[in-house]
């Protein structure tokens, strides 16, 4: 473990909270043992981040960045796709997902996390209006999407329904928005 140095703290100590949430969830994390895994000293985290809502501010916006990524990546595949993307991050960024939705962990006024976070919700919300000029069908279709992730990410449907998400994601989204 080097104290002195490090090549990228900020990245060393990202990844750390993403294997520790991984592991036992954001409430279960700590800076000494982000810095432990990080391999760096106890005062490395904190002088990047401040303190354990920092580093939970800059994962969240890291999130909504990869979110708002994927979802783009899917915007021209039609609104069903950009759902069934919006689970796939979820399964695949669960740390992130965890932390994202969560405003108690971290601080909501960031402006790094704000711009991310709008330009995820921007993301969703045009997606919707392509199949509906109700604006609460955005709200329904995050909502679906959103359920139907946290109730995979949680182990709690039904084993039939666990052997792929994407199939499933697409089937339940298709009910709403045909």
């Amino acid at each position: 473990m080097s104290p002195y140095h490090h090549g990228d703290l900020r990245r060393a100590v990202l990844d750390a909270a993403v294997a520790a949430i991984t592991e036992h969830g954001p409430a279960g994390i700590s800076l000494r043992d982000l810095a432990r895994r990080a391999g760096v000293s106890h005062a490395g985290p904190v002088h990047h981040f401040g303190d354990k809502a920092g580093v939970l501010t800059a994962l969240a916006a890291e999130g909504f960045d990869l979110l708002a990524d994927a979802l783009a990546a899917e915007s021209d595949r039609g609104f069903v796709e950009v759902g069934v993307a919006y689970v796939r991050f979820a399964i695949e960024h669960r740390a992130h997902f965890e932390v994202m939705f969560r405003p108690e962990l971290h601080r909501e006024d960031d402006a790094p996390l704000a711009a991310a976070r709008d330009r995820a919700g921007a993301l969703l919300t045009s997606g919707a209006s392509s199949v509906s000029d109700d604006a609460m069908a955005g709200v329904a279709a995050w909502s679906l999407m959103h359920g139907f992730a946290n109730l995979w990410l949680t182990g709690a449907l039904r084993a039939e329904l666990l052997e792929d998400p994407d199939t499933a994601a697409r089937a339940i989204a298709r009910i709403l928005f045909p």
